[in-house]
C-alpha cells in the first residue's frame, strides 16, 4: 500500500489538448497519485484551487489509453470544477479524482474503501463525490473510510443523487439562453437534441417534454433509448446524425470533447447547452470557432452547476433543504444571462467571459488576504 504525491513541477511539461502547458493554464495546487497493490487501485487526485474552500469533485471510473491521458483528464476536470464553484457563488474549490479502469478491475467494496482511506489522509482538502461510472451506492462504501464524501443517500443524511438537480440547472440555463437568443424563455415547440440520456440526460428530457419541446435523443445504449421512448414522445436518431440536425438547442450530455474542429462546422443549431464536462476539445480554439459561427454556447461548467449546488449543501446540513437547493439553482438563470450579455458586449467567446468572471471572484478573495 502506498500513496505517491508528486509535485506539480514534475508534470510541468504535460500539455493540454489546446497545446498550452499547465503552468500557462494556472496549474493545480496539488496532484496526488494513489496506488494499492492488494486491490489493484490506481487513481489520481487533482486539487486545483482551494481559495474559496476545500476542493470538491467527483470520482470518475474510466478506462484510459495510458497514464498521461488520465492525468490530462483529471487536470482539466479539476480546473472546470474551480470555475464551476466560483461562478455559481459557492464557497468551495475545485478538485477531481480519476480511478483508472483496467481489465478485470471493478468497483468492489475493497477498492472503494481503500480509496476512501486515501481521501481521509488528505485531511479534508479534497471532498469526493459521484461522477461518471460512480453512484450513491459507491459513495456509501467510500464513506466507511472517510468523512470527506458527499452525494450520499437522503436516508443516510445526504442530499441524494445530484442528477436530477444537474438536469434542472441545465434546463434553467437553456431557458436563459433561449431568452437571449429568441426573446422568450419558453421552450414549447423548440427543437432540442439531447446527446446522451443517462441519469442527467433522461431527467432533462422529462423536463423538456413537460414543456412540450420537440426532443431528439441519441445514446450509445439502445436500452436507454427504448426505455425513454416508452415514457416520453421523443425522436430517436443516430449519434452521428444528431449534432448536424437543424436544432434550436443542442445538449451534449455524454463524455467531453464532442465539440471540436471536426464537429463544429457540422453544427446546425442556435444554442449549445449541455451537461457533459469539458465539451470543448480545445477550449480557446473551439470557443472561438463557435463564436465565429454565431452559435451561443453556455459554458459547460455553468450549465451543469446544479449538481454541485445540490451536493455542496451536504457540507452544511443546517442549511440543507430542497427548496433552498432549487432557489440556488434557479440563480443560474441570471448568471447565465450575465455571461451571455457580457460576451455580446465585448465580442468575446462565452467560455472566455465565464472563466474571467470565475477567476475574478477567486482573485478578489486572494487579494483580501494580502496585507
Amino acid at each position: 500500500m502506498k500513496v505517491i504525491e508528486q509535485s506539480y513541477f514534475e508534470h510541468a511539461i504535460s500539455t493540454d489538448r489546446d497545446g498550452a502547458t499547465h503552468f500557462e493554464q494556472k496549474g493545480p495546487e496539488q496532484i496526488v497519485y494513489l496506488q494499492d497493490e492488494a486491490t489493484a487501485l490506481q487513481a489520481i487526485v487533482a486539487i486545483h484551487d482551494t481559495t474559496l474552500g476545500p476542493a470538491v469533485g467527483g470520482l470518475r471510473f474510466l478506462a484510459y489509453p495510458d497514464e498521461q491521458a488520465a492525468l490530462q483528464d483529471v487536470l482539466r476536470l479539476s480546473r472546470s470544477m474551480t470555475y464551476k464553484a466560483a461562478i455559481a457563488g459557492l464557497d468551495v474549490g475545485g478538485g477531481k479524482a480519476v480511478l483508472i479502469k483496467k481489465k478485470g478491475v471493478t468497483l468492489t467494496e475493497a477498492i472503494l474503501r481503500k480509496y476512501g482511506s486515501y481521501v481521509e489522509r488528505l485531511g479534508g482538502h479534497y471532498i469526493t463525490a459521484t461522477d461518471y461510472n460512480t453512484s450513491m451506492e459507491h459513495m456509501v462504501q467510500i464513506a466507511k473510510s472517510t468523512r470527506h464524501v458527499i452525494g450520499l443517500p437522503v436516508a443516510l443524511g445526504g442530499s441524494g443523487d445530484p442528477s436530477e438537480n444537474t438536469a434542472y440547472g441545465l434546463y434553467i440555463a437553456m431557458k436563459a439562453a433561449a431568452k437571449k437568443v429568441f426573446g422568450s424563455d419558453r421552450l414549447v415547440g423548440k427543437k432540442i437534441g439531447v446527446a446522451g440520456v443517462g441519469k442527467v440526460g433522461s431527467c432533462l428530457v422529462s423536463l423538456l417534454c413537460q414543456e412540450k419541446a420537440v426532443v431528439y435523443v441519441t445514446d450509445i445504449c439502445p436500452d436507454r433509448l427504448q426505455t425513454l421512448s416508452e415514457l416520453h414522445k421523443v425522436v430517436i436518431v443516430t449519434t452521428e446524425h444528431l449534432h448536424s440536425l437543424p436544432l434550436d438547442i443542442y445538449a451534449p450530455c455524454a463524455l467531453g470533447a464532442s465539440l471540436n474542429a471536426e464537429t463544429i462546422p457540422q453544427l446546425n443549431c442556435a444554442i449549445i447547452a449541455g451537461a457533459a464536462n469539458n465539451q470543448l476539445a480545445q477550449p480557446e480554439k473551439d470557443g472561438r470557432r463557435l463564436f465565429e459561427r454565431e452559435i451561443v454556447y453556455v459554458p459547460d461548467f455553468l450549465a451543469n452547476a446544479g449538481g454541485l449546488i445540490n451536493a455542496v449543501t451536504e457540507l452544511d446540513m443546517r442549511s440543507f433543504n430542497k427548496n433552498l437547493v432549487k432557489q440556488r439553482t434557479e440563480e443560474l438563470y441570471s448568471i447565465c444571462l450575465h455571461v451571455l450579455d457580457k460576451a455580446a458586449e465585448s465580442c468575446c467567446p462565452t467560455e472566455e467571459v465565464a472563466q474571467s468572471l470565475a477567476l475574478t471572484r477567486i482573485q478578489s478573495i486572494k487579494n483580501a488576504f494580502v496585507r
